[in-house]
Order: C-alpha cells, then sequence, then structure tokens
C-alpha cells in the first residue's frame, strides 16, 4: 500500500525469473486448489475483525525488519533447511517462528535453529522487546502477537470447531504493527493457519513467501497461502534467505 510520506519501494523482481528461482502459480492452477478446513468467518472472529489499512503518516513499530515464520506438520526440516542458508552476519532483522505446538510438547525448535545461526535465540516470554539479530520462537500452548515492539503471550484462541490459528494471530498482529516493513513466510503444514494473516501483511503492502509445494512434507498450508495470488515468492525453504536478503 501506497504512502505519500515515505519513498518509493525499491523495484522487485518479478517472482518467476531466473535470477530468483520464484514463480506463481498461474490462475487457473491457483483457482483450483482448496481453501483448507479453516472458515474465514470464524478466522475473523477469532482474531478479531479485520482492521483497516493505516493513514499515511504511520510509523512502524520497529526501525528494522521483522520475519514471521509459520509452519506445522513438516516444519522442523523446513525450518532447518530456510536456517541452514541464512548468512551468518548480522542481518539487522528479527525472527519471528510460530509452530503448531501440542500444549504439553516441548518444541526442539531451539536447538534446531542455534545450530546454523550467530543470532540470539530465544523462546519467547510475554513482554519481552523484539531485538534485531534475534529469533523468538512460540511457546508451547501460547498465542503470540506483536504489539508496541513486544511480544505478547497469551492463552490460545480458537474460533467454532476448536480450530487453533496461531500462525494466522501472530501475522495479523505484524501487519497491524509493522505495515509495509512486514515480511511473511508460510513453511509445510496441513490445514491454512497462515493464510489469512498473508492476506493482511499483503494489504499493508508487506512481502510473503510460501515454501514450494513439492518441496514440503505436507503441502496444505503453503497451497493455500499460493492460492490467493498474493504470495510474492515461490522457493524451496533453502532458497529462501537469498530472496530475502536481496529484498531488504
Amino acid at each position: 500500500m501506497a504512502r505519500n510520506d515515505k519513498p518509493p519501494k525499491r523495484p522487485r523482481k518479478a517472482a518467476g525469473s531466473s535470477t530468483n528461482k520464484g514463480r506463481r502459480l498461474p490462475a487457473d492452477e491457483a483457482d483450483s486448489m482448496p481453501l483448507g478446513d479453516a472458515d474465514p468467518a470464524h478466522v475473523e472472529g477469532a482474531l478479531g475483525g479485520g482492521g483497516e489499512a493505516h493513514p499515511p503518516t504511520f510509523t512502524p513499530a520497529l526501525n528494522f525488519p521483522v520475519i514471521g515464520i509459520g509452519a506445522s506438520a513438516g516444519g522442523l526440516a523446513a525450518f532447518e533447511a530456510f536456517f541452514s542458508e541464512l548468512p551468518k552476519e548480522d542481518l539487522g532483522m528479527a525472527f519471528v517462528l510460530v509452530q503448531h505446538l501440542a500444549p504439553d510438547h516441548k518444541s526442539i525448535l531451539h536447538e534446531i535453529v542455534g545450530r546454523y545461526t550467530r543470532m540470539q535465540v530465544h523462546e519467547a516470554t510475554d513482554g519481552v522487546k523484539v531485538g534485531a539479530n534475534c529469533t523468538y520462537i512460540i511457546p508451547p500452548n501460547k498465542d503470540m502477537a506483536l504489539v508496541g515492539g513486544e511480544l505478547r503471550l497469551t492463552s490460545p484462541t480458537t474460533a467454532r470447531g476448536n480450530l487453533r490459528l496461531p500462525i494466522d494471530f501472530f501475522f495479523r498482529s505484524l501487519a497491524r504493527e509493522q505495515g509495509e516493513r512486514a515480511i511473511c513466510v508460510v513453511l509445510s503444514g496441513t490445514g491454512s493457519d497462515g493464510t489469512l494473516g498473508l492476506r493482511a501483511i499483503k494489504g499493508e503492502g508487506g512481502m510473503a513467501m510460501a515454501q514450494a509445494p513439492e518441496t514440503t512434507e505436507h503441502d496444505g498450508m503453503p497451497r493455500n497461502a499460493i492460492a490467493t495470488g498474493l504470495v510474492d515468492y515461490v522457493l524451496p525453504a533453502r532458497e529462501m534467505p537469498a530472496q530475502l536478503m536481496a529484498y531488504v
């Protein structure tokens, strides 16, 4: 979304070019994909409504890029592939990882990410200030939102049918707080969590990536994201970091 008081955004290479290897699905292929088991009306209720576009005077809560990454089934391998190719130097950005977890399940994501990065890796705590060159991981049995530059944790929010959508919940907050500086990544997973949050980020002029479905263990979440027609880059997880560096 253009804002009159900001400089124009740098030109972006089209997805599908030989340099970024990203691709958009043809409209007829995207339209044929199922939207998954999430009822958008239920999601809107669970997340508290759609919100409005930011005014031209909007200033992001944080002055560096914040990248939200969501995954479900098959996500550990995708996270490992992503972070194994991320440059080791200071990147001047923050990563927030939202993974579907059973309420009593301790994630090993902290250990996996820590093998490949010199960034500080934290399990998120309520009220922690988000810092550049840090990675934050959602704890079990919590929803997480970015509010005023801090991560806020709440008891899980469910829509009718006991449907939890923690990725949508975080992506929506990221769109509200960061506007066009918001970046989201949808990795392997079943269902459609992340799709409506991605729409919110694109509505603010942010950037969206999805894992190439043929490279996932479970392709439901990426396919549903791609079906919106809003994803900027469709790539294997290992190729995402290079495109992210080119974008920012």
